[in-house]
């Protein structure tokens, strides 16, 4: 009769979580709101593209979409499954600029522009240097450490992208909208990330409980104020 309930009892659970969700595990939704911050003057630095260079870019990606949201410090035992992603080099610039990816992941770096172009990274989580290469070609770069990876161009000094390797799955981009979710996080007690190149990381606490979404709000002060 006891294995009859608990039997019962994980059914039921099963068909409480949300669709794709693991049992036992819960939720983390949020909203990502971009702010003004304060406008100073601005250091000379090609670690930022200006507005000038991102004006002629017609496929800029709004800077939404910019936003790493992560949790942090978590110890993550499963096993990680990589993936391949692609930051293009277009209109001298990189695109996307920002891509997050799992420890093991790849990421493929193909030529675009008609000129060449040479892409590397000083990076303590990641050093290499792919070479010159021509329009039409693409080379890649696999990533085996944690950590911020921050890319650059040898001929064009304006460009940059960041790479962010995780050790866990818990992490994501918003949508145009500020709208993510984290699904299948384990209970506990977590500390939230929102994360933009030009800002580092914003935080905030969050609880997970098995089977109930929790919700999280982030507000990042990245846009310039009027």
């Amino acid at each position: 009769m006891r294995g009859l309930l608990a039997g019962t009892a994980l059914l039921l659970a099963a068909a409480a979580a949300p669709l794709g969700q693991s049992p036992g595990t819960g939720s983390i939704a949020g909203h990502v709101t971009l702010t003004p911050r304060v406008r100073g003057t601005p250091l000379p630095s090609n670690a930022y593209p200006s507005r000038a260079i991102q004006a002629h870019d017609v496929q800029a990606v709004p800077e939404i979409r910019n936003v790493v949201v992560y949790l942090k410090g978590v110890r993550y035992n499963g096993a990680l499954s990589a993936s391949r992603v692609a930051i293009r080099q277009e209109h001298e610039s990189f695109v996307p600029r920002v891509v997050a990816i799992t420890r093991g992941s790849t990421v493929d770096f193909p030529n675009a522009d008609p000129f060449f172009h040479d892409v590397f990274s000083l990076s303590s989580a990641a050093a290499f240097d792919l070479g010159h290469y021509p329009p039409g070609q693409s080379r890649s770069e696999k990533f085996v450490k944690a950590g911020l990876v921050k890319v650059y161009c040898h001929i064009h000094s304006q460009m940059s992208a960041s790479i962010l390797v995780l050790d866990h799955p818990y992490f994501t981009i918003p949508e145009l909208d500020g709208n993510f979710t984290l699904p299948n996080v384990p209970p506990g007690h977590y500390t939230s990330v929102g994360w933009h190149e030009r800002i580092g990381e914003y935080t905030t606490t969050v609880d997970v409980e098995a089977g109930k979404p929790s919700s999280v709000t982030l507000s990042l002060p990245v846009e310039d104020a009027p």
